[in-house]
């Protein structure tokens, strides 16, 4: 990614940041790169709020954390934004305030909505890369869409049980989630069985794909899909490929 060249990293900065900034190839650039993108994540519960949580680590300089709903008991076991003081309020405001205790200096801008057809324009518009770890397709597959449709980068984040998957969508460059799924999967509920320890390692894979997109470090799961079975302890890798016929980048005239 080409951020925008915005104001050099403080004294401050630098002594926060000092141990990841010695990774080769990442650096004051690749911190720099971090300081001046905006990252829109769709639900910060046990996925997308472990993701947040790294990259207000990491020091992304905006986050836009976009979730709906007051906290339950249920969601203590795997949100780790979340506190027991807080049932019954917006889980987003917990969110933000656990990310302002630990790094004031990123700016955490709330929206207390789930992705809709309404807002979802509107809301990648604002970012630079999307965090998609939302538990419903209707949700994923709109931000596939708009990603696609306004060049932004996503990492899809997904798990159910012990089983999780990430794949990092590039427009024009990798294929999209349309492509791997061209219906949207049927059945699927908003509530299914968890651990925390599930959502929260592949929440973590997902701010690292989404830092090394930023920086330009690394190589990407782009035009790969990882899954993990944390079952049986096994991780394998599945290429994608893009379809001509995907409703959303195919290369066919009839596609949107």
């Amino acid at each position: 990614m080409n951020n925008p060249p915005g104001e050099p990293l403080t004294a401050d900065e630098k002594a926060v940041y000092e141990w990841q900034m010695w990774v080769p190839d990442f650096g004051d650039a690749g911190q720099l790169a971090l300081k001046h993108a905006t990252v829109l994540i769709s639900r910060c519960g046990g996925v997308g709020g472990t993701a947040a949580l790294y990259l207000a680590a990491a020091g992304v300089g905006r986050l836009i954390l976009a979730h709906a709903g007051d906290l339950k008991p249920s969601d203590l076991n795997r949100q780790v934004l979340m506190t027991a003081d807080w049932l019954g309020k917006p889980r987003v405001e917990s969110a933000a305030r656990r990310l302002r205790e630990l790094n004031p200096r990123v700016i955490v801008e709330t929206v207390a909505e789930n992705i809709t057809p309404d807002n979802v324009q509107q809301l990648v518009s604002r970012a630079d890369l999307i965090v998609d770890a939302a538990p419903l397709f209707d949700e994923r597959l709109l931000l596939n869409e708009q990603a696609v449709r306004q060049n932004k980068p996503m990492v899809d984040c997904a798990m159910y049980e012990l089983q999780a998957q990430i794949t990092t969508i590039i427009p024009g460059q990798s294929p999209c989630l349309a492509c791997l799924y061209p219906d949207k999967p049927q059945g699927w509920k908003r509530e299914f069985p968890v651990f925390g320890a599930v959502s929260g390692l592949i929440g973590s894979w997902g701010a690292m794909e989404a830092i090394k997109v930023i920086s330009g470090l690394g190589q990407p799961l782009a035009g790969r899909l990882l899954l993990l079975d944390l079952r049986s302890g096994m991780a394998r890798q599945v290429t994608l490929e893009r379809r001509a016929d995907c409703r959303v980048c195919g290369t066919t005239p009839d596609r949107l």
